[in-house]
Parts: C-alpha cells; structure tokens; sequence
C-alpha cells in the first residue's frame, strides 16, 4: 500500500491523509468571482483542484467536490454599474465562459457549485449565531468580525495579532494582505450598491466576501470537511477569516487539510490587470494552441511551486502533448495480452508518485519512462497511458480514438504540395483553412501532424 501524503498548508508539514469518514472525501475549491474573464493564472489552480479529486479517485475514494460562485461583490457592483447592465447579466455571462473554460482544459465538473447569491439565507443565519456568541458586532456600516475574539487568528497564514490593529474596520472586499483588521460580515445597503441589495433580519444590505464561503461550504459538505483548496494568495485574508467566523459559529475544526496552489507567474513578475500583461484561455485558443497543451504546462510543475509563463514553454508543452497523442495512436491497435506483474510495477511507480504530495513532475516521468521501456508490449503501455490519465486528464483515449475527415486530409496534403514549392502565402492560408474548420497541424521532422482542437 502506497499512503497518500499531502503538505497541509495549517500545519505547515507534509501529513498521511486520512478523511473524516473511511471511502469518501469532500473537497471545497474556492471559485471565481465572475466579473471578468478567468486568466490562465487563475485556471491553474482549477486545474490543480481537478487533479487532486482524480488522485483522490485513483486511490479509490468517493468524492463530492464543491466549488462556489461569487456573483456578489464590489467588484461586480462597479463593473456591472460602468456597462450598464443588471448583477446577474453580467456574471452570468462570465460564469458560463468559466466553465467553458473549465470543459476546454478537461476539468472534471464539481459535483456542486453553488452561487453566493443563491445562499443568503445561510450567511444570515451564521453571522446571527457570530453575534448571538459575542465575535460579530453592529457599526453604522454594517457587521464586523471581532479578530481579537478569536484566539488563533492568524495561525493558517503564520500572522500574529498586532494589538493596534484589532479593531480597525475594513468594509471593502479585498484589502492589503499585511493588515490584519476586523471584517465585514454584512455591508448595510450604501447608495452607491446602486439597487444590489436583500432585505433581511440583519437590515437592508449584502453580504461581505469571507462570509459566502463559510456558510456555502458548510451546508454542502458539513461544520467539518476534509480538504480546502484554492491559489496561495487566499491564505490570508480569506481562508484566514473563513476559519475564524467558521470555527466561531461551530466550536469545531473547519477544515482538516489546506492545500494551495502557488502562482503563475510571467518574466516581470505576477500577472495583474495593472502591469497589462493577462492572458485568458481565448488568447491561447487564438494563437492555435490546443488547452490540454496548457494543462500539460501546469503538470509539468509542483503546485506549490511558482510556475513562470511564456509562450517558449507553451510551444514546449505542446510538442510534448503531440509527441504523447501521436504514440497514443501508434499503441492503441496493439491487442496483446496484459502482464499484470509488469504492469503493476509501473502502476506503483506511478501511485508512488502521485501519492507523494502529488508529485505530477514526478508522474510524468514515469510516464515517458513506461513509454520507453522495451519489456512492455504496444497493449501494455497502452492500457498503463490511459490508467495514469485516469489522473492526468491529457484526454489521451478520446484523441488516440480520434479519425481526421477526408476534408482536412485533402486540406493537409494541398497545404504540403504548396510547401514544397515554396508558396509559402497558399501554406498559410490552408493552414487557417484547417484552424477555422477545427484542426490545427504541427510541422514536425516526420511530416505534418494534424489534431482536432479541444475547444
């Protein structure tokens, strides 16, 4: 048996992961907030959540995986104001190119994904019991969490309390992640929320962001769950402050297992709408790129370490995702009878690998490894690449099934006949012939390979 081991981002350690009951897991991912389009640095973290609910999988658990929406908040109110247009037009509209987005990567759907605007009635009832328990108070302004109520604030994020600080307020969503302040439970309804509001025993108003998760989190998957995930920047203050008014409201633990994901990165550091440099799903669709090309970018790196971008690796990971379709092809046919001794041998390196903290770097080595060994038949490694992408997710099996139209074999091989003589501009614009129909071809040494785009 190998035992499954994850760094618990509490704890500040590598632990055995045991859940709360024998064959099932639940998982909590914080989701987006749907006021824009998710940039590829968000997505990794998606990508992440996924890989660990098919780890968890793998190693023969049950899992409910909830992720919320964020349809509510400031940010949501000022944009949704500036276009023009009602809350819910605008974050429908980016919800569901979310999950566009989640379904081109070959994420597998959360089981739930609540929206916070949907579970208002739950948010009151927890911040009535915060108040009721003397950690919440009234302002003129709304409904704050007293920090200095709560004894180990601060102890995810490695903060101490600084005692000048306790009681200033912060009604704002977001705020530096240095200040350690009391936070909003409940915004009282300001002019300037324009008419995003909900009438309640609280009063008239809408609620603070660290308050969604707690109260969405709890009623899916119970006052104490096995595992929170989201990117490394949501230690503090939001995991910080939904472990406080959590474990305020219950008396009990919140969470057993903090996992985070460490940031994308780009050459002058991180990607922000302020230095201009976002990058969104459709910019790499534009540029011919394949999705699971990206997903292979993010496998290629521990999650919690900084991965940095460009489009040098990108071109990298997708050759590689190619070279992987392209044997996937050759092996599929292979009728072979299956050495369960040998093959489990690779399937342990495999788990072993996995199972350490998910080690996907480490995966993907004995992958290509498997793939170069020469004891295994065409069937064997065939039937151990869709076993490991039962974790990886490449959507290797779909691909390796995969029949090119007459079409765009006919497209391909015009295209081919131009280069040959040199009639680059033609080459061209085939090329964009077969992208606009759904397929994309890569140049390679031993002629052109062609794929559909997973869009």
């Amino acid at each position: 048996m190998v035992e499954l081991k994850f760094y618990n981002t509490f704890s500040k350690k590598k632990e055995i992961f045991e859940p709360l009951r024998k064959d099932f897991v639940g998982i909590y991912s914080c989701g987006p907030t749907v006021y824009d389009y998710a940039h590829i640095g968000n997505l990794r973290s998606f990508v992440f959540a996924d890989v660990l609910k098919r780890i968890l999988s793998y190693n023969g658990y049950k899992v409910k995986h909830v992720m919320n929406i964020t349809d509510v908040d400031d940010k949501i109110i000022k944009k949704s104001q500036k276009l023009g247009i009602s809350r819910q037009e605008l974050t429908r509209k980016y919800e569901q190119a979310f999950l566009e987005n989640l379904k081109s990567l070959n994420v597998i759907m959360p089981d739930v994904m609540p929206r916070a605007t949907e579970h208002i009635k739950e948010m009151v009832e927890l911040i009535k019991k915060l108040m009721e328990k003397g950690y919440a108070y009234k302002s003129d302004d709304g409904i704050y969490y007293d920090v200095s109520k709560f004894k180990d604030y601060g102890k995810l994020a490695g903060l101490k309390l600084d005692k000048k600080k306790m009681r200033s307020r912060i009604r704002a969503d977001e705020y530096g992640k240095e200040d350690i302040q009391d936070f909003a439970l409940w915004k009282f309804y300001d002019a300037e929320d324009g008419g995003v509001f909900w009438e309640t025993e609280l009063g008239k108003g809408r609620p603070g962001w660290h308050i969604e998760c707690s109260a969405m989190s709890m009623k899916y998957l119970g006052e104490t769950f096995d595992i929170h995930t989201g990117g490394i920047d949501l230690v503090f203050p939001h995991h910080t402050n939904e472990i406080a008014q959590s474990e305020a409201a219950t008396g009990k633990k919140f969470v057993r297992y903090w996992l985070h994901c460490e940031h994308l990165v780009m050459p002058e550091g991180k990607m922000s709408k302020s230095l201009g440099n976002i990058i969104t799903l459709h910019d790499i669709l534009e540029k011919g790129y394949n999705p699971i090309a990206l997903r292979y970018l993010y496998l290629s790196a521990h999650y919690r370490s900084q991965l940095k971008f460009s489009y040098e690796k990108l071109k990298a990971a997708s050759n590689t995702l190619e070279r992987l379709y392209n044997i996937a092809a050759e092996l599929k046919n292979d009728r072979a009878k299956i050495r369960s001794r040998i093959v489990e041998k690779w399937k342990k390196q495999f788990l072993e690998a996995i199972n350490d903290d998910m080690d996907l770097p480490r995966a993907l080595a004995v992958m290509w490894k498997m793939l170069r060994d020469e004891n295994l038949s065409k069937g064997e490694k065939f039937s151990l690449l869709l076993d490991f992408d039962k974790v990886l997710g490449l959507d290797v099996e779909s691909v390796a099934k995969e029949e090119i139209p007459a079409e765009i074999i006919k497209l391909v091989q015009e295209r081919e006949e131009a280069r040959a003589r040199k009639d680059w501009e033609t080459a061209d614009r085939l090329r964009e012939e077969i992208k606009a129909k759904g397929y994309w071809v890569d140049d390679t040494p031993e002629g052109p390979r062609v794929k559909k785009i997973k869009n």
